[in-house]
């Protein structure tokens, strides 16, 4: 049975190891989805909730809006994500060199579609952009190798609509998950019937 702070331990003592521990660890979380929603609680609210944050290790509770998307983003450090209600697809991207003056942009590169008792792993350099394309609330773990909050190394998110690169800001995504709860909070009220 998924426990919140024997996870969290647990992650600490394998953190050390590298991401392979912690994926292992994550495989055997997830694989029991009631038992994270028993312990965590039924997903009601978008939002980040963390669960832990050190200089060496974050976790996070990831609740999205239905059809909500976060723009590219990089985290410079490992992560491992485990879905354990909904639906998560991640595009991945890859970084091209400046073009006649545009700067640095991306172009996207792949994609993984994931549902609960799935897990991914990312490296330190992997770009990639997160959607929930359902209508439906997904939640998710995820473990970073270093202090999410406050990285060690500068991060960078990328423009939905032009791709350029732009110092990766905390605060623009909070607001993306607060806009996308007042939109499904708006449905729900409005009485839509998939919401």
């Amino acid at each position: 049975m998924f426990q919140k702070d024997r996870f969290v331990d647990d992650c600490k003592a394998a953190v050390g190891e590298g991401q392979r521990a912690v994926r292992e660890l994550m495989l055997e979380a997830v694989a029991d989805p009631s038992g994270i929603i028993a312990e965590l609680g039924e997903p009601t609210k978008a939002s980040v909730y963390p669960l832990h944050h050190a200089d060496d290790l974050t976790v996070i509770n990831f609740v999205w809006a239905p059809c909500m998307t976060l723009l590219p983003h990089n985290h410079k450090m490992f992560a491992v994500i485990g879905i354990y209600s909904g639906r998560e697809d991640n595009m991945f991207w890859r970084q091209l060199e400046a073009d006649g003056g545009a700067g640095p942009h991306i172009e996207a590169a792949g994609a993984e579609s994931m549902g609960p008792g799935q897990v991914a792993t990312l490296g330190p350099d992997i770009i990639h952009s997160v959607a929930n394309p359902i209508t439906k609330l997904t939640s998710a773990i995820h473990v970073y190798g270093a202090d999410f909050f406050n990285p060690p190394e500068p991060r960078s998110q990328w423009d939905h609509e032009t791709l350029t690169e732009q110092p990766w800001d905390m605060e623009h995504t909070r607001a993306v998950f607060r806009t996308a709860e007042a939109r499904y909070n708006a449905g729900l009220a409005a009485g839509a019937a998939d919401i």
